[in-house]
């Protein structure tokens, strides 16, 4: 097994299609893609992917196995950059985490304004889940993070960015995706996939929401991760309620529709240590109205609500 099996199973799990990861992600063909897969397959010694007419599915195995080889290219790029910095020239260094699927949104602006004032720094960028990430912060490992606002912790200090809309995920043939926008009512009865406890606020708004709108839900499956709430919804035929960015992920297979009535929306935050010092940080929240006005204008991934600070 090798780190390129690794590299080439992420890209197809993310992108939830073979063509689309060997065309767009990662430049080779599909059928020598497939021969890659069909060779870390063999490694592991069970299937990973279901392939299907429109794409492929994540196995259990296959889901199992995505999280720890995620593990393992963060570690492999950690030690890399651990290793440049020893070798190289004494650099300012700043540590950026993400909330998992929003460096896509958020990290090349956020980069831009960083470099465009100090061009000569070593930024290291952590993609986890929210929780990880203030605990990051809180212990001095992370300077800045985009992230849900977490509770209990006094140390940090967080800035709305954006409140995020949340959406219905379903199947592109599943009966309810002929509707313009679906209705709580229309949720009951279906295999509904949540997000699990590894995002706390995320599903406190989602219980909240059922709650409030009087509907009995007995949630069939739990998701630790957008990728795979994504392939459970995919597997089961199921829906699930998901913030918005989660479009940028969908596979052809999957689609998604806005809820009738007010939109539930959970916010996003940078969050920091209040007893952090580093004058990057202090660029950078700066500089934060920029930031959101430039990853407004991004097609395709508008934030839905600001605030200036």
């Amino acid at each position: 097994m090798e780190l390129r099996h690794l590299r080439y199973f992420v890209a197809v799990a993310d992108a939830g299609s073979l063509t689309v990861a060997a065309e767009q992600t990662l430049h080779t063909s599909q059928p020598s893609l497939s021969r890659q897969i069909r060779d870390l397959e063999d490694e592991v010694g069970t299937p990973l992917l279901t392939r299907r007419a429109r794409g492929v599915d994540l196995t259990p195995a296959g889901r199992a196995f995505l999280d720890r080889a995620r593990s393992v290219l963060s570690q492999v790029e950690a030690a890399g950059e651990a290793a440049r910095r020893v070798a190289g020239p004494a650099k300012p260094c700043f540590t950026m985490g993400f909330l998992t699927g929003h460096e896509l949104t958020w990290m090349p602006e956020a980069l831009r304004i960083l470099r465009d004032e100090l061009p000569n720094i070593d930024v290291m960028i952590s993609s986890q889940y929210s929780p990880l990430l203030a605990e990051g912060l809180s212990k001095g490992k992370i300077d800045a993070a985009f992230l849900r606002r977490e509770r209990a912790l006094p140390d940090l200090a967080f800035r709305l960015l954006v409140k995020e809309p949340l959406i219905v995920i379903l199947p592109t043939d599943h009966r309810l995706a002929a509707l313009k926008a679906i209705s709580p009512r229309d949720l009951a009865g279906e295999i509904f996939v949540i997000v699990s406890r590894t995002a706390p606020v995320l599903r406190a708004v989602i219980d909240n929401y059922l709650k409030r709108s009087g509907i009995n839900i007995t949630p069939a499956h739990e998701a630790d991760h957008v990728t795979m709430g994504i392939s459970l919804i995919m597997s089961t035929r199921g829906v699930g309620l998901l913030p918005a960015y989660t479009q940028n992920f969908l596979p052809a297979s999957v689609t998604s529709r806005p809820l009738k009535g007010i939109t539930p929306t959970v916010d996003l935050v940078l969050g920091y240590r209040k007893a952090n010092q580093s004058p990057i940080l202090k660029l950078l929240l700066s500089r934060l109205d920029e930031l959101v006005a430039s990853v407004s204008k991004t097609p395709d991934k508008t934030p839905s609500a600001t605030t200036k600070s």
